[in-house]
């Protein structure tokens, strides 16, 4: 792995890159982008297993206030999923110096992969979400407030801090607090997935605890490209918890994608 820091108007953003044991030149890298709570140390292996598997660059960064990047500047809005497109994501894009790429977006990360690959379309090859949510349900709530209630515990804020840092508390917040405010209660992704015209895998696990597998359908059925969606034997993290069954997946849906 190889580890930068750019230099961005809001703060510093850390990224990563694993290469390829055997890189094939034309492929397009592919760009994750994380949870909630999430950051490029807590996808641990598993960028190295999927560009060994795929022949691709694989790059992940963690947003501003995550991780080893900059705290973030101020509250979080509301409409930072939108936002992230726009911010921090086009400045790794920038970095990137490719005219094309992949993007895979693991929860709330999913819903940001939606909105750049909107936003970007001429450059978005294809599209990959994980347990991503694009509207709001019961069960992300109830899993929200379950939680919520763990991080009561202070060894559970401990743990998130040996990733965030002193950010840690402000990590939960931003999560928890905007999730359940009232004003983000008929949030969904519609209008934008109207706008994706690229092809589009949604993934989703049948025993997710902050999102049922209609989340995937939904993405599937509402993009305007080619898509479709697979459902697999696990919870909310694929890539811990089935990383072979979800690197399959994504191999078979790399390999169908356009030439360029």
């Amino acid at each position: 792995m190889e580890a930068v820091t750019l230099d961005s108007p809001a703060g510093d953003i850390h990224v990563a890159r694993w290469r390829p044991d055997t890189a094939d030149a034309g492929r397009s890298p592919i760009v994750l982008l994380h949870d909630s709570l999430g950051c490029v140390a807590l996808w641990r292996d598993f960028p190295a297993r999927l560009a060994d598997a795929s022949g691709r660059e694989v790059f992940a960064y963690d947003r501003l206030g995550f991780g080893r990047s900059d705290p973030y500047p101020g509250r979080l809005p509301l409409s930072f999923i939108d936002d992230e497109a726009r911010g921090a994501f086009a400045a790794v894009r920038d970095h990137l110096k490719r005219e094309r790429f992949v993007l895979f977006g693991h929860s709330v990360g999913g819903g940001m992969a939606i909105e750049a690959a909107a936003q970007h379309p001429e450059s978005c090859e294809g599209l990959i979400t994980v347990a991503a949510q694009a509207y709001m349900e019961p069960r992300i709530l109830a899993g929200i407030r379950e939680a919520e209630q763990s991080f009561t515990d202070p060894d559970q804020l401990a743990r998130l801090a040996r990733y965030h840092g002193d950010k840690a508390e402000w990590v939960l917040r931003a999560w928890v607090d905007t999730w359940q405010t009232e004003a983000f209660a008929n949030w969904n992704l519609a209008p934008t997935l109207a706008r994706v015209h690229c092809p589009t895998l949604a993934i989703h696990g049948e025993q997710d605890e902050f999102g049922s597998p209609d989340q995937a359908r939904y993405i599937a059925e509402r993009s305007a490209g080619p898509s479709g969606a697979r459902i697999l034997p696990c919870g909310h993290v694929p890539h811990r918890e089935c990383p072979e069954r979800l690197i399959a997946a994504v191999e078979g849906f790399l390999a169908d994608l356009p030439k360029r």
